[in-house]
């Protein structure tokens, strides 16, 4: 096996100039009275400015149908910037202990299994949000009424961990705003507490951050064929291979994400090669604090709607009722999954070959 066969592209100081050239910004009126807002707004002084009541209520945008045949345009030149207004933490288990405000939804890259988009409907632009100071205020207190982690679990032996990019990717909300720079540095002030978030973006911005080990950062992998299909818009696999040294050595924790696992034909040689690939990338610093999630892929109706049509490709190994089977999120969703028994026995086949390759790999979790 050649471990060269996909070099890593020379390293880009502008993650986002391939990506976003915003042309228009949706704003709500609170917007411009926040510094963050204002900062913002001050970096695209051309782009057309559309006043809204509420991020989430944008006619045109939102709910509308024909703006499907426009997605990737649509991500790549509309921004929009609003208040987060509910403070809500919600327990998770996984990823994280708890889920906090989120300071983005939605994303400039264009993945064709991402979650966020069923939200929204037929458009899936980046929002951030400009109260990014009552957002730190928030997880600070919660922090602070947890106290110390008295029992260590999967999550963090030490920590309490709050997931700030489970709703978009904070490398790519990192070139927009301070916002992601700001809760890395409140981390770093907190004695029980510590960030995360999974990332398909190489942005070598935040190796400037001083995390100091108290954010975890999650490259995500998957072979490299099938991100070409399926991570549309993200820094190749390669690219995120040869970044986890020098994230490392930057402070960050940094753990792998395996995440979707797509079945496909010959699905084992692929991960078999891309296990060989990590191997070879890493150094002694990163192997000793690695660790990984496994998740296969949970797939949505509507999100299938939306995928045919844009990407009908992606459809073909996402949408498979010969493997899969109905499940109904919490939320009510009309998901779909691989089948109980089947699916036990691929998860057991995935980390069977993950630990022939890459026995210092710790799981945190797989399912």
């Amino acid at each position: 096996m050649n471990l060269d066969l996909f070099p890593p592209r020379p390293p880009t100081t502008r993650p986002l100039e391939r990506l976003l050239e915003v042309t228009r910004i949706y704003l709500e009126p609170e917007v411009e009275q926040h510094p963050r807002g204002q900062d913002i707004l001050a970096r695209f002084p051309d782009a057309e400015r559309v006043h809204v009541r509420s991020h989430w209520n944008i006619p045109g945008l939102y709910g509308n149908e024909g703006n499907v045949e426009a997605w990737n345009r649509i991500k790549g030149s509309t921004l929009v910037l609003g208040l987060k207004k509910t403070m809500r933490f919600e327990e998770n288990g996984r990823s994280a202990d708890y889920l906090p405000p989120s300071a983005a939804n939605g994303c400039v890259m264009a993945c064709a299994y991402c979650y966020v988009p069923r939200h929204k409907g037929y458009a899936n632009p980046v929002t951030v949000f400009v109260n990014i100071d009552q957002i730190q205020a928030a997880i600070r207190r919660h922090a602070q009424r947890l106290g110390p982690k008295r029992e260590a679990n999967s999550v963090h032996p030490r920590y309490w961990v709050y997931d700030i990019g489970c709703n978009s990717d904070c490398s790519a909300d990192a070139a927009l705003s301070d916002n992601v720079k700001d809760l890395v540095r409140l981390f770093t002030t907190l004695p029980n507490a510590m960030g995360s978030f999974a990332t398909k973006l190489v942005n070598r911005e935040l190796l400037t951050y001083a995390p100091r080990g108290k954010t975890r950062i999650r490259f995500s992998l998957m072979p490299h064929a099938q991100a070409k299909l399926l991570d549309v818009r993200t820094s190749p696999i390669a690219e995120r291979i040869a970044a986890i040294d020098e994230f490392v050595a930057a402070g960050y924790e940094v753990h792998l994400n395996f995440s979707p696992v797509v079945i496909t034909e010959g699905w084992q040689e692929a991960y078999d090669a891309l296990f060989q690939q990590v191997d070879a990338a890493l150094g002694h610093e990163a192997r000793e604090q690695l660790a990984c999630e496994v998740i296969f892929l949970t797939h949505n109706e509507r999100l299938h709607e939306v995928n045919l049509g844009w990407h009908p490709k992606a459809e073909q190994v996402l949408w498979r009722p010969d493997l899969q089977e109905a499940k109904v999120s919490q939320g009510g969703g009309a998901n779909v999954r691989y089948r109980t028994g089947l699916k036990g026995a691929l998860v057991r086949e995935f980390l069977a070959l993950l630990e022939r390759r890459m026995p210092y790999c710790r799981v945190r979790y797989a399912f």
